[in-house]
């Protein structure tokens, strides 16, 4: 008589798949917190006309931005709570914020152009919030599609430090048309498909060559020496990296070679 010997159990059985963390972790979430606040700030600073204070927020924010996730990560405390708060601080801190410093400070004198320029800038932050929300798929984790609003809103509080720290005369007509043009062009390469390149590649965990270290000294430096220039200059080309990529890999494709009979 044959005997059938039972199967044994998967450890699934035992161990059912563990659901995705809905807690609520103090640290990473005091940083998130933290680069809310300094949006905030920079939008109460605007409304009481200290524009330099306003630029002088954003990168505080953007700094305490690019720590949460670095946190959430090696201190293992990522969470869905810890996502969604975090995109909404950033919508206030890169959205709300540059778009209403921008419009205050110079936007303001062009009317409803003005305005229509920072509408553009705001809605672009939320649509590019909310298309990186819901991708479920990456292409490469060393790129970013679209522009990412915390280096949108550094070219727009950059300009503003710039401007100020020179005491360059905002009600020229010149400026206003620059910051318009910053503002559309951070707004819609926000939602673009170009591809910039990603931080998220590189882990502080890891050895660096020799030469990525004097770079790292030379920004540095560089920052030191004057802050509003750098930054601005650094953002900028950042900012046209994408395009410049998008052009060379284009020239770079080979052609399909004709056939000839």
């Amino acid at each position: 008589m044959d005997i059938q010997l039972a199967s044994q159990p998967d450890a699934e059985d035992f161990f059912p798949a563990r659901p995705r963390s809905k807690a609520i972790y103090l640290l990473p979430n005091a940083f998130t917190t933290a680069a809310l606040f300094f949006g905030f700030f920079s939008i109460v600073q605007a409304m009481n006309q200290k524009w330099e204070m306003a630029a002088i927020a954003i990168f505080c924010s953007l700094v305490l931005d690019g720590m949460d996730g670095r946190v959430a990560r090696m201190t293992n405390t990522q969470s869905a709570f810890g996502e969604q708060y975090d995109s909404l601080a950033d919508m206030v801190s890169f959205g709300v914020a540059p778009a209403l410093v921008a419009y205050e400070w110079s936007l303001k004198g062009l009317g409803r152009w003005g305005w229509l320029a920072a509408f553009v800038y705001c809605a672009g932050a939320a649509l590019r919030l909310a298309r990186f929300n819901i991708s479920t798929t990456v292409v490469d984790k060393r790129f970013f599609q679209g522009l990412p609003s915390p280096a949108a809103a550094s070219i727009i509080a950059g300009f503003v430090w710039l401007v100020e720290d020179n005491k360059l005369p905002v009600h020229s007509y010149a400026i206003p048309l620059i910051m318009f043009f910053l503002t559309i062009y951070a707004g819609t390469t926000m939602v673009s498909n170009v591809l910039f390149y990603s931080g998220k590649a590189l882990d502080i965990k890891y050895k660096v060559s020799f030469g990525v270290m004097l770079l790292v000294i030379l920004a540095f430096v560089l920052i030191s020496s004057d802050p509003p220039l750098t930054l601005f200059c650094l953002f900028v080309i950042y900012a046209l990296s994408g395009y410049i990529r998008w052009v060379w890999l284009a020239l770079k494709k080979p052609k399909n070679p004709t056939l000839s009979n």
